[in-house]
């Protein structure tokens, strides 16, 4: 991506980013209050992923798991399992009713303006991916990271939570190949469609 079209990317993110964080306050006002209510622990959980030319920084969302939950993780372990490796589970048994409904209608990834406005993520691009994960990426699977890091991207309106993380990959690439601010308001659009529908969950 030239720096141009990187400026005129990020100008869009920063208006469209803080008018939704402006807009949104009190909703995330009532959701923090919700988690509060129903279980013990943070509002907001913090990770580290891998960014824009491979820098780690701390993604912000809403706590959808019981406190701790993370710890139980088991990551793959060879490049071979990322063809059939699937980060989200719907069915797993630590993710509490309310944090159901956050994953279900993408609620939980709003703190991720946060990140927007800091200049971390964009509004669209590939999902930032934890570093076990890229560890495990095969040379040009790096290519991805040219691009800042997205609340949405390709690969969430084509499968989200369905993909394998080698598809994921996939439709990736072809986006940080083929960006343009048409493809990034297209994606947005069915972005919001298929929070809507509640198509899986980011």
């Amino acid at each position: 991506m030239d720096k141009p079209d990187f400026l005129v990317k990020r100008a869009f993110d920063m208006v469209v980013a803080l008018v939704l964080f402006v807009v949104t306050l009190p909703l995330m006002g009532w959701i923090s209050w919700r988690i509060r209510r129903e279980s013990p622990g943070s509002v907001i959980f913090r990770q580290t992923r891998i960014g824009r030319y491979g820098r780690p920084f701390v993604l912000y969302k809403f706590r959808t798991m019981v406190e701790g939950a993370e710890k139980l993780w088991v990551a793959p372990q060879t490049t071979e399992a990322l063809e059939h490796y699937r980060f989200q589970d719907d069915h797993d048994a630590r993710i509490t009713p309310f944090g159901r409904f956050l994953r279900n209608t993408s609620l939980d990834e709003l703190p991720q303006l946060v990140n927007v406005l800091k200049g971390e993520m964009s509004l669209v691009g590939p999902r930032p991916e934890i570093p076990e994960i890229v560890l495990l990426y095969p040379p040009e699977a790096h290519r991805r990271h040219r691009c800042l890091p997205g609340l949405t991207g390709l690969a969430q309106v084509m499968g989200r939570g369905d993909l394998t993380t080698q598809e994921s990959l996939r439709y990736d690439l072809q986006y940080c190949q083929e960006w343009s601010l048409g493809l990034d308001l297209k994606i947005l659009w069915l972005t919001v469609r298929a929070v809507f529908k509640r198509q899986g969950a980011y």
